[in-house]
């Protein structure tokens, strides 16, 4: 990532979603928590760098 992309990929336009970085989601670890409708749901990111979202 160069310095000229940096600030769109921080704030995004007011037409598109918003941007998380999935590390931060992590705080540096590999696993999140995310909460949708009183449901819990695993943020995980693989060895290989991909993202998988369970129930």
């Amino acid at each position: 990532m160069n310095a000229m992309t940096a600030p769109s990929l921080m704030q995004p336009a007011a037409n598109t979603p918003p941007v998380h970085d999935a590390y931060s989601l992590t705080k540096g670890g590999g696993m999140a928590q995310i909460l949708l409708d009183g449901k819990i749901y695993q943020l995980r990111i693989t060895r290989a760098g991909k993202l998988i979202l369970t129930k």
